[in-house]
């Protein structure tokens, strides 16, 4: 059986900058393993703004 942690984040902006690669480098770490990256919200323009990261580990008896 597996367990889910889902994660939103951004890919950074004018005054940001992106964190998805750290968020899944440290989420990786832990034994979680990348499922799929949903886009959440999106700008006037079309472009994704805001993301889901979806992670699953297996659940350890």
């Amino acid at each position: 059986m597996y367990e889910y942690k889902f994660v939103e984040t951004s890919l950074g902006g004018f005054f940001s900058s992106p964190k998805h690669r750290e968020t899944i480098n440290t989420y990786a770490s832990e034994g979680w393993k990348l499922v799929q990256v949903l886009p959440l919200e999106y700008n006037g323009h079309g472009k994704p703004m805001a993301y889901e990261i979806i992670f699953e580990r297996l659940i350890r008896d």
